[in-house]
């Protein structure tokens, strides 16, 4: 999650919680210059308020698609919430200037505004719990496939060597194929002139012997 989202996030929370404070104090006072000015800070409070409200959307706009629909969940939230502060405020500024209407708003509107803010801030930390885990669970399913991805390109990497492998293995079967065809070659010519030479050899002692037996048959017939 962004730090300065939860920076702002911080700034809203502490405003807010003193601006419901200050809502139900505000109520409690009678009309006059305490509850007027109680109400103009209220309303600067305010103010600050949706400034903060609005930076933190920008923010949130800002980063990625999966942080920022948790964020902008989250936001949503907040300005419920900040609509909340300002009706409230709104009633003290618009209220009935009859003593009775104003103890009315003390003893009922005041006492049920005051429950629904609580509610509401107790909906708005189940929700930030719940953002809180699923951001986590986004931290962790994110840090569980880049270690995937960083095993898959293990995988590739030990794949391409032993492909690199194979190929080399496969120019040296070649080579060898190569240098077998060539020995047979040589020793098929070898035995061709063997064979050649065989002949040659077989026909010199044939003419040979033919000399000795003409010979022999000359020196016989002479005699």
């Amino acid at each position: 999650m962004s730090e300065v989202f939860e920076g702002y996030e911080r700034q809203y929370c502490e405003l807010s919680a003193n601006l419901s404070r200050k809502c139900h104090s505000a109520g409690l006072l009678a009309a006059g210059e305490q509850k007027k000015q109680q109400v103009s800070e209220l309303k600067e409070g305010l103010d600050d308020a949706d400034v903060l409200i609005r930076k933190m959307d920008l923010e949130a706009r800002s980063l990625q698609p999966s942080v920022k629909a948790m964020l902008l969940a989250k936001l949503r939230e907040y300005k419920s919430d900040l609509n909340n502060l300002k009706r409230e405020v709104k009633k003290l500024t618009s209220g009935n200037s009859s003593q009775a209407a104003h103890e009315e708003l003390l003893e009922s509107g005041m006492a049920d505004t005051q429950a629904v803010s609580v509610n509401q801030r107790e909906r708005l930390a189940m929700s930030t719990e719940r953002l809180n885990q699923s951001s986590d669970r986004i931290k962790e399913s994110r840090r569980t496939m880049l270690e995937t991805e960083d095993l898959g390109v293990s995988i590739l990497e030990d794949l391409h060597q032993q492909r690199e492998t194979l190929l080399h293995s496969h120019k040296k079967l070649h080579g060898v194929d190569d240098a077998i065809d060539k020995s047979k070659k040589v020793l098929s010519a070898m035995s061709r002139r063997m064979t050649r030479n065989k002949w040659i050899v077989c026909s010199i002692i044939g003419a040979l012997i033919l000399a000795i037996i003409l010979i022999l048959y000359f020196k016989i017939s002479h005699h």
